[in-house]
């Protein structure tokens, strides 16, 4: 029951937080060079933190598994790869990734690994691998907010770099709140995957299908 209790807000939080972007009553062509990038960089930070839940969550799935910092950097910097591949890419418009189809892949991707850290016992090489691929569709994601965002013209790589830049900044911020509050106390415990790996894994899957679900038929 405490579950269930707890997927309520955060599944209240998905839609506000997609409203929440916006630059009201910024004009984003008189930009100078360090205010559009100081802007982006804030952008980017708050697409993870705060509003970025479904991203947070699949940050946190990365980590929980086995929380050491360096195996979590490894699959991190994958996952910064790939995004900033499609990113740009969709920034450039080389690539049109529909909303439609990149949203619910999003949510599919954070299902796949709370499944993953339940029914494996240990992190497996290839998880890498993965991570990079869902990164790539993370991307794409990202790029459709920044879309909706506009870049201005005759900064619009500065403004890109300082967007992508602040999104690491906000991951780098989840996977070090995640180490330092559980990681580090408490992944060399007999008890660790029990008691804590399982029962976040489940109440990210839960929320994650209820994504999926919303994201398919009542978008």
């Amino acid at each position: 029951m405490l579950h269930f209790r707890l997927l309520l807000p955060l599944l209240l939080l998905a839609p506000a937080a997609a409203r929440a972007h916006a630059l009201d009553g910024v004009d984003v062509s008189k930009l100078s060079q360090a205010d559009a990038i100081w802007i982006y960089l804030k952008l980017g930070f708050e697409h993870i933190l705060p509003l970025g839940l479904d991203h947070i969550l699949f940050v946190l799935s990365i980590a929980l598994l086995e929380p050491r910092l360096k195996s979590v950097l490894v699959q991190a910097t994958a996952f910064t790869v790939a995004h900033s591949i499609t990113l740009g890419l969709a920034m450039y418009g080389l690539i049109s990734p529909p909303p439609g189809i990149i949203e619910p892949i999003i949510a599919l991707s954070i299902l796949f690994v709370a499944l993953e850290n339940i029914l494996v016992s240990k992190l497996n090489p290839w998880r890498v691998v993965v991570v990079f691929g869902f990164g790539l569709v993370h991307g794409m994601g990202f790029a459709s907010v920044l879309t909706g965002l506009g870049l201005p013209r005759r900064l619009f790589l500065e403004s890109l770099l300082a967007f992508n830049v602040g999104v690491e900044l906000g991951q780098v911020a989840v996977i070090l709140l995640a180490w330092g509050l559980v990681g580090y106390w408490f992944s060399g415990k007999p008890w660790y995957k029990q008691r804590v790996v399982v029962p976040a894994s489940i109440v990210i899957g839960l929320i994650a299908a209820y994504w999926t679900v919303e994201r398919v038929f009542f978008a």
